[in-house]
Parts: structure tokens; sequence; C-alpha cells
């Protein structure tokens, strides 16, 4: 049915709860914001973080932009490696690569770490494309980052279909013309996905070969 699978990253390929908290945590700090539960700060995980910034903390554009120098200041060298790979995703990638399927990565985080994190995990070799937000942010919501992938690869969106765990991956899909996948495994919940308007919902990292 498709020729082109899109991956979301963060939720999707991997698990990066700790580093990202981590981080947003640090960044908040210099706001003199404690966290005590880290696990609040999963709402972070998959949409834009000047977004996340402004929307659950209150901040003006230009402190969401400082908070965010804030955050890489922790995840560059840090963060970016409190991560891991959940299970089957590689036996999955492996699979749609033998089949002669294109994979591309778009996600809403800076392309440079995505591209650093499928390199340290050894999942670069599966990805034909990578495709992330830029730094100053002039990239970085879902539906641009597809878009820009796409047009990279010269795919079409008729055959495509976008993998992700949060109503961004599913919003953005839409917004390009693309079907959908849901995952149950990230961060998102069923309700969100449904509400969103994914075409398909996986619960586990086996159903995904299955709607593909």
């Amino acid at each position: 049915m498709y020729n082109t699978v899109l991956f979301d990253l963060d939720g999707t390929l991997t698990d990066p709860g700790t580093g990202i908290t981590n981080s947003v945590a640090h960044a908040l700090k210099k706001y003199g914001i404690e966290v005590e539960d880290k696990r609040e700060l999963y709402k972070f995980i998959g949409p834009p973080l000047h977004e996340s910034f402004m929307k659950y903390y209150g901040f003006s554009e230009k402190e969401a932009e400082t908070a965010i120098v804030y955050y890489r200041e922790y995840f560059r060298d840090t963060g970016i490696f409190e991560n891991e790979v959940y299970d089957g995703i590689e036996n999955l990638l492996k699979e749609i690569k033998a089949s002669g399927r294109k994979i591309i990565l778009a996600t809403s985080k800076p392309e440079e770490f995505a591209k650093r994190i499928l390199v340290h995990f050894g999942l670069d070799k599966y990805f034909d494309f990578a495709a992330g937000a830029t730094m100053d942010t002039s990239r970085s919501k879902k539906g641009d980052v597809i878009a820009y992938a796409l047009k990279e690869c010269g795919c079409s969106s008729k055959n495509a279909v976008m993998v992700g765990d949060r109503m961004h991956d599913i919003l953005g899909a839409k917004e390009n013309g693309l079907d959908s996948i849901g995952v149950l495994f990230g961060y998102g919940s069923r309700e969100e996905l449904e509400n969103a308007g994914a075409d398909y919902i996986a619960e586990t990292v086996d159903d995904i070969i299955k709607f593909i």
C-alpha cells in the first residue's frame, strides 16, 4: 500500500523520557522553577519546545527562546543519550527496508540532534533521509517538517504514511495529505490520537508492519 514510511523519533522509535525531562528541568531551574516529579514534564515530549514552554509555563516568546538555549546546555552532550530504542524497532526498520520501501525520519527535534541519535543507536543505516527542525525554530512544526522531508526526497504523499505517537504527528500528516499510524507505546493516548484523526492505531511495534 505504501512505498514511503515516515517515522517520528521521540516516543516512536526511542524512549527519550529521561533525557528530555532532565533537560527541561535544567532550563526551568534557570527561572527558579523546581519540578519535584519529572513525569509532569512528559508533556514536553513530542511538540515543539517553544510552544510547550509558552503553553505550560506562560513564557513569552523571548523567554521560550532563552529557555531552549538553557535546555540545549544539558541536552547537547548529556540528555541526548539518556534515551533508549524501543524493543522491536530495529527489526521493524530492517523488515521495511528489506521490502524496498523508503524510510524517512520526520521529527520536531533539531535535525542535528536527531541525526546524532540515529548514528548513536546504529539506526541511521535504515533511513533514506532524516528531516528535523532547524535550530532557530523557523522549521519546527510537524507539518512543516513532513513537507520538507517529502520535497527533499521527491516523494508523493499519496503513497506515504506517517508513524507517530502524538497528535502533532497525525495533524502534520493530514496537512500534507498522508495517512497516519498512531502508536500507543509512546507518550500519546488513544483518545488523543483518535481525536486527531489517526487512520490506524498500533498498540505494539509489531502492529505497525501490519498496517504498512
